[in-house]
């Protein structure tokens, strides 16, 4: 035998009830909500969705494989290749040494303050550091990275530096992601591990953190994206140089000072090739939002 609706499961009047359409007045106001609600997500969609088209129309003019695998021409030389190969290998090695720093950090931050310093003085310092961190301008981490690295004389201009000064950006997002993350995990499992004789950190890093794995992954991938796009910082460490990167401490390129550097410039072709760099960058952000995204949905 089928079960029956659930409508029929109940009281009949409460079924009654729950079959009768809305009133007019109800019905209409739904409706005009429902309009302006629609009307306000496309009027701010469409300047977003007017930048993109803008940075698609004119990035890709110059879009070709060249771009990957070449430096930057001389201004007014027209015969040799020109592309920004050398930004975008800059850009991945500074975004890889600031996730090297920034990544084990944050998760361990983040565990701790959602399974150790809940309710404490010391996590809920902490806790109150790093959401101040969240707020802080992308240009004040540049100028910290500067005096504590650059002005001390621990190291030049290099991609070492960009990376320090990219991971403060991303440290206090992966860190709150993370807590986040391991409070979504329900408090039975926390409790059926203990039961079965495991101790706090079998639970944590076996039971709840192995739960909260794909959050977590989501978060770090939009701090690598955010850290990816940053321009300020890296005008303080990293600078910029139009050869290949030569090694960890010596001035490096990256698609976003290079991106700012033609966008200024004189020369219409510079200017053309910002937005190529532009349009590769958006790219790169994106495919990092994607994986975040497919990451979620297998949660």
């Amino acid at each position: 035998m089928h079960d029956r609706p659930i409508a029929e499961k109940i009281d009949p009047s409460l079924a009654a009830e729950l079959r009768r359409p809305l009133p007019t007045y109800r019905a209409v106001f739904n409706s005009g909500m429902t309009a302006i609600a629609l009307l306000l997500t496309a009027l701010a969609i469409l300047p977003l969705g007017s930048i993109l088209l803008e940075i698609l129309l004119r990035g890709g003019q110059n879009f070709s494989w060249a771009v990957f695998t070449n430096i930057p021409a001389p201004v007014g030389v027209t015969d040799v290749p020109n592309g920004f190969g050398n930004a975008i290998l800059g850009t991945l090695m500074m975004v890889g040494i600031a996730s090297a720093i920034a990544i084990p950090v944050g998760v361990l931050t983040g565990i701790f303050l959602s399974e150790f310093g809940r309710g404490t003085t010391v996590g809920n310092s902490i806790r109150f550091i790093i959401t101040i961190l969240t707020g802080i301008p992308s240009i004040i981490a540049g100028v910290f990275a500067y005096g504590v690295l650059i002005l001390s004389k621990v190291t030049q201009f290099s991609a070492v530096a960009g990376g320090f000064a990219l991971a403060i950006i991303m440290l206090p997002i992966v860190a709150l992601t993370t807590e986040e993350a391991l409070k979504l995990i329900p408090n039975h499992q926390r409790l059926g591990s203990a039961a079965l004789g495991a101790n706090r950190l079998q639970t944590t890093f076996r039971v709840v953190v192995a739960s909260a794995i794909p959050a977590i992954t989501t978060g770090v991938l939009l701090a690598v994206a955010r850290a990816a796009g940053e321009t300020a910082p890296l005008l303080f460490t990293a600078l910029f140089s139009i050869s290949w990167p030569d090694g960890l401490f010596n001035p490096t390129p990256s698609l976003s000072v290079l991106i700012y550097n033609y966008a200024n410039s004189p020369d219409l072709g510079q200017n053309q090739m910002a937005w190529t760099a532009a349009l590769v960058l958006v790219g790169l952000v994106l495919c990092i939002s994607i994986i975040s995204r497919i990451v979620t949905r297998r949660r």
